[in-house]
């Protein structure tokens, strides 16, 4: 896949990226956010060890940290607005320069917490999703403990969090119904911090076990998997902006990623 550069957007748009995708990599270099990261990616292996199919995408702010590691899906990629590390597309969440219908599993990581307009972002997730395609959302839950920290570090003025528009799970799952997608779990991580592998520490994993356990909303991200839904009367319409040249994901050879399951021929 060839990295796409979006030129034409206006210098203060990549700048607002880049001050996000800094902060925000920052902060996920904290204790704090390496706890965090680490409850989202074993909340990801059991699904992403059962997804099959032939393409992978990832989209989010943090080139740094791909989450799809452990997948069997052999061709993965990577989009964001500003280039990194692991990035091999660079493009606007709401704009990507993919076909429709061309991604089986796409792993949207925080996309929907830092734009002024999630559900146009949440449109463009849907359109390049394969029908029956699984998309995971992930983002900051603001009715969390540490969202409250989050809006009140965003009013002491720390651009990161000023810059933060929460979207709310309640909300999130009645976007996806009309966009055609089913919700099939909803899940809320980490709700207290782990402070070391102390007492504490132990003790506030095994709260976190028993919230998670039983679906409370009170942890502080939601790990969102649907399946999009979509009859061939309301296929979505391929689109870019203009300029932007579409990329085909050919379907290589051999065959998809096999269920799980599935023996070996």
């Amino acid at each position: 896949m060839d990295t796409q550069r979006a030129d034409s957007r206006p210098l203060e748009t990549m700048g607002e990226c880049s001050d996000i995708s800094d902060e925000l990599e920052s902060w996920y270099a904290t204790a704090a956010g390496s706890n965090l990261r680490a409850a989202v990616q074993a909340a990801l292996e059991p699904i992403l060890e059962t997804a099959f199919g032939y393409h992978l995408l990832q989209v989010g702010h943090v080139r740094q940290q791909p989450l799809f590691g452990n997948s069997r899906i052999r061709h993965r990629a990577y989009a964001a607005p500003r280039p990194g590390h692991s990035v091999t597309v660079v493009a606007e969440h709401d704009e990507l320069p993919l076909e429709s219908d061309s991604v089986d599993v796409v792993i949207a990581h925080h996309c929907l917490d830092f734009t002024a307009q999630p559900h146009r972002v949440l449109r463009e997730l849907q359109r390049v999703l394969t029908p029956n395609g699984q998309l995971l959302l992930i983002g900051f839950n603001p009715w969390s403990l540490l969202g409250a920290v989050h809006r009140l570090r965003g009013l002491g003025g720390n651009p990161l969090w000023q810059s933060h528009r929460p979207v709310g799970c309640t909300r999130l799952l009645d976007w996806l119904r009309l966009l055609g997608c089913e919700a099939e779990s909803a899940h809320y991580l980490s709700p207290l911090p782990v402070p070391g592998e102390g007492r504490i520490g132990r003790q506030a994993a095994t709260i976190n076990r028993w919230s998670e356990r039983h679906r409370l909303p009170l942890g502080d991200v939601y790990l969102i998997r649907a399946i999009k839904q979509v009859g061939g009367a309301t296929r979505p319409v391929q689109r870019a902006r203009r300029g932007t040249r579409l990329i085909g994901l050919a379907v290589p050879n051999p065959a998809p990623t096999p269920r799980q399951g599935d023996h070996a021929a």
